[in-house]
């Protein structure tokens, strides 16, 4: 048992590695988990500073355990229907084809057995999610058309873990022997499943409904490990993995107004401990095996992506990408992936591969990582002179259009004009009562706090065209806004405003267009009321068009030279507000009229 001094030190140095190696290796263009990796390296093979690899490997795997959970989060059914042709066609063949392909090769080799080869194959085959993503935004490339048929791939290689998690424990040594009464554990497994998926249904929602009404923001922070961790362990329980389980809580949460708050809960938990995770294996590799097989490695490195990008190009043609999109998708998803380590640990921790193959193939996928880089760069001395296609709708996570945050009654009609008008709308709101009444009319409105910027990240910010600022206190708004310009500095802001004072200091922000609550409203109902007392329909409008004028005009003086400017303003400004109305005056309403206007021009109405 290591002693507690022993192990606070050890969390140090762990903390201090990740902490420097992350920014350094970013700033090269290597991704933070080449830095996590190295820095497992230098902390144990290198120096032996840690040597029991077991115990920070068993807590790290919890970070896988999130992050299936998240990616179970982000599989809407209608999201998945959508890429339905890529994900459960190009997708499933890519992995089978890839996989069996280079299983044979490892076979011919002698690397393993054929169970183990197909361990080997099918981990090969998946690529790094966190590389291509990461690429994508860097590039810009997230909402082209090889961008999104690159996602649907790797979507359905993050589902695919699942089941080779599962082959695993059907290839390992002894497994039939174990497997005393099959059907048995299977029909065990399936109701395990079952309760599972009745308990998202009809036990989360309501559990975080009354969670969310608390305001506790630890307690719902504590619900949500509760339910990942919880289910985790029931699947452990009946015989399935840890990852099966908190897979299936995303999934059945997926729809739940909840994600995006479950999501920014989860997200630095799943943060750390993946990093730990990818510390931990490096922590693992055997240097002297990888001397000793260095010239073995370097081939098979550029072997494994050669026939990995030529079968993923051929793919992609026969799906119908054109050859620039095919070559970029090739030359993007050449690599090996986050989730060959788990694969390769989790088959030797079951027999399937020894120790020494094991770390020649983390070094066979930490090599092909370290390339992609280059790689996708060199894809464009592929390419025709085509023009790369756009488009303007978004497909990852639960972006849309329009991201509005808050949803009482001035968010809710305009959420209606915006649906009406075919636009997809995201709404975050933090009251668990207006979710639930929303839910009843058929709005899709998410639970989360918008003055959170991991929240936001959540929501699709940095996928929305306009982002709506709809929340009822000005002090919410004003801090939602300085939020969004500072960390979002190109998003477009529409904002609710309180008053004509708080509509000045949007304007002064730059917010892009700014509304007052109350003045349409208060415009449209003076002019009805003028129709009510006789006046024409047309002659009413027309005073409710000046006086929407005179107060814009108003407002722009008031912008320039602050709230007071208006009485300077009001005789000798090139833009003279002038009376509201045009009565016949007499030297007593004078006076009196004049005093109205200035009040105007001070904001007081």
């Amino acid at each position: 048992m290591t002693a507690p001094g022993s192990l606070f030190t050890e969390m140090l140095l762990l903390l201090a590695g990740a902490v420097i190696a992350a920014p350094l290796f970013k700033r090269l263009g290597l991704g933070t988990v080449l830095g996590y990796l190295a820095v497992g390296v230098v902390i144990g093979p290198v120096f032996q500073r840690i040597t029991d690899t077991e115990e920070v490997l068993h807590v790290a795997e919890y970070g896988v355990v999130f992050l299936l959970f998240i990616i179970g989060l982000e599989l809407k059914p209608s999201r998945l229907w959508q890429m339905r042709g890529d994900v459960f066609g190009l997708g499933p063949v890519q992995v089978l084809l890839t996989g069996l392909a280079l299983a044979a090769l490892s076979f011919e080799t002698g690397l393993a057995t054929w169970q183990g080869s197909l361990i080997i194959g099918f981990g090969l085959a998946l690529s790094s999610t966190a590389f291509a993503l990461q690429l994508l935004n860097d590039a810009g490339d997230i909402n082209s058309r090889y961008g999104q048929r690159s996602f649907s791939v790797l979507l359905f290689q993050d589902l695919a873990i699942v089941p080779l998690l599962a082959l695993i424990t059907v290839l390992a040594p002894g497994t039939e022997e174990q497997a005393a009464t099959p059907l048995v554990d299977f029909a065990v497994a399936i109701a395990a499943i079952g309760a599972m998926i009745l308990a998202g249904k009809y036990l989360l929602n309501p559990m975080f409904q009354i969670i969310a009404r608390t305001g506790a923001r630890e307690v719902m922070i504590a619900a949500a490990l509760l339910v990942v961790l919880g289910s985790a362990a029931a699947m452990q329980m009946v015989g399935l993995s840890m990852a099966m389980g908190a897979f299936l809580a995303g999934v059945m949460l997926a729809e739940s107004s909840y994600r995006h708050e479950l999501e920014a809960d989860i997200e630095p938990f799943r943060g750390l401990l993946l990093a730990l995770f990818f510390v931990a294996v490096g922590l693992s590799l055997e240097l002297d095996v990888i001397v000793d097989h260095i010239l073995f490695i370097i081939p098979a490195v550029i072997v494994f992506m050669a026939v990995k990008a030529f079968l993923v190009y051929g793919l992609c043609r026969l799906w119908g990408s054109s050859h620039n999109d095919a070559i970029q998708i090739a030359f993007l998803l050449p690599q090996g992936g986050e989730f060959a380590f788990v694969l390769f640990t989790t088959a030797t921790a079951a027999g399937l591969l020894s120790s020494s193959t094991a770390s020649m193939l983390i070094a066979i996928v930490t090599l092909s990582m370290a390339l992609t880089p280059l790689g996708a760069a060199l894809a464009k001395r592929f390419m025709h002179g085509e023009t790369r296609e756009e488009l303007d709708e978004d497909f990852a996570g639960a972006g849309a259009d329009v991201l509005m945050i808050g949803f009482s009654r001035f968010g809710q009609i305009a959420a209606q004009i915006l649906l009406a008008g075919g636009s997809e709308v995201t709404v975050i709101d933090d009251s668990a009562d207006r979710i639930r009444q929303a839910a009843n009319f058929g709005f899709r409105i998410y639970f989360g706090d918008g003055t959170r910027r991991d929240v936001l990240v959540s929501s699709g910010i940095e996928r929305a065209k306009i982002v709506v600022v709809a929340t009822q206190k000005k002090e919410t708004t004003n801090r939602i806004v300085e939020l969004i310009q500072s960390e979002f500095p190109n998003a477009r802001l529409f904002a609710r405003s309180y008053d004509r004072v708080h509509s000045l200091w949007l304007r002064e922000k730059g917010v892009e267009y700014e509304l007052r609550e109350t003045l349409e409203s208060g415009l449209l109902f003076g002019a009805r009321t003028l129709e009510a007392l006789g006046m024409s329909e047309a002659r009413a409008e027309e005073i409710r068009e000046d006086i929407r004028r005179r107060d814009e005009e108003r407002l722009q003086i008031q912008a320039v030279d602050g709230i007071t400017a208006g009485r300077d303003k009001l005789f000798n400004s090139p833009v003279k507000p002038e009376p509201l109305i045009k009565p016949k005056r007499v030297n007593v309403q004078e006076e009196a009229i004049d005093e109205v206007n200035a009040g105007l021009s001070l904001g007081k109405w």
